[in-house]
C-alpha cells in the first residue's frame, strides 16, 4: 500500500567531497550544543553521512545507499554512541518545515501511568503542523520504556503508539523517527512480528558500528 505523501523536494550533490562542509557544520553545531568534546570519528562518518543524505534530501546519494526520502529514520547503535545527540543536532539544522519533536520513550511510559490513553492520542493525532497534519516525532530510546499501568490497565506505550503512527504514515505520509539500542530480533521479541514488519515499511534503518563511541566524550 502506498502513502499519499507529497514527494519531498530533492537535490543532488554529484561530488561526495561536497559533504565535507555539511559534516563540519554538524560537528560545529554539536560542539555548541554538547561542548567541545563532541566529535564524529572516522568510523562513524559513513553513518552520519547517511543521515545527511536524508536531511539534505539528496536523491542521488540516497538512492545509492538504499535510503527512501519518503520514510522516516530508525537510528540504532550501542549505548552511548550519540544517537540522541545527533538527532537533536540534525533537528536544529534542518529546514523549519522538517523540524520534529524529540520525545523520550521512558517519559511516555511515565505519562501513561498518570494520564492513561490520552497520552497515546497526544502523540498520534493531536499535535499538528501548519497544514493541520500530524507532526513528525522522534521517539527516543525505543525499548527503554517500562511497561506501566493506569488504573489497572497494563500497557507498553510504544506498542500502542507505533501502529497508529503506521496508519498515519499510510494515510497522509506522516513521518516518524526512532532511536534505539535494540537490534531487529530484540525489537521483534519486545513488540512482536507485526510491529517489526510495519517498521520495515516506515523506516530507513541506519546503524552505527558496534564499536562506536559517545560523540559527547
Amino acid at each position: 500500500m502506498q502513502t499519499t505523501a507529497t514527494p519531498r523536494k530533492t537535490k543532488t550533490m554529484t561530488n561526495p567531497s561536497e559533504y565535507w562542509q555539511p559534516l563540519q557544520t554538524v560537528i560545529k553545531k554539536g560542539k555548541e550544543m554538547y561542548g567541545s568534546a563532541f566529535n564524529i570519528t572516522e568510523d562513524d562518518q559513513p553513518t552520519v553521512l547517511k543521515l545527511l543524505y536524508w536531511f539534505l534530501e539528496d536523491k542521488q546519494q540516497a538512492a545509492a545507499h538504499n535510503i527512501c526520502l519518503q520514510k522516516g529514520l530508525l537510528l540504532c547503535g550501542p549505548i552511548g554512541c550519540g544517537k540522541t545527540a545527533l538527532m537533536q543536532v540534525m533537528r536544529s539544522l534542518c529546514r523549519p518545515e522538517w523540524r520534529f519533536l524529540v520525545i523520550p520513550c521512558h517519559r511516555l511510559a511515565l505519562d501513561f501511568a498518570l494520564e492513561g490513553h490520552a497520552v497515546v492520542e497526544r502523540y498520534t493525532t493531536q499535535p499538528v503542523n501548519s497544514k493541520s497534519k500530524p507532526l513528525t516525532i522522534c521517539f527516543d530510546d525505543l525499548g527503554f520504556e517500562p511497561n506501566t499501568a493506569h488504573y489497572g490497565n497494563n500497557c507498553n506505550i510504544m506498542s500502542q503508539i507505533l501502529p497508529l503512527r503506521y496508519e498515519l504514515f499510510l494515510e497522509c505520509g506522516t513521518l516518524t523517527h526512532l532511536t534505539t539500542n535494540l537490534n531487529a530480533l530484540e525489537i521483534e521479541e519486545r513488540y512482536g512480528n507485526r510491529i517489526r514488519s510495519r517498521m520495515r515499511q516506515m523506516f530507513n534503518i541506519i546503524a552505527f558500528p558496534k564499536n562506536s563511541t559517545d560523540k559527547r566524550k
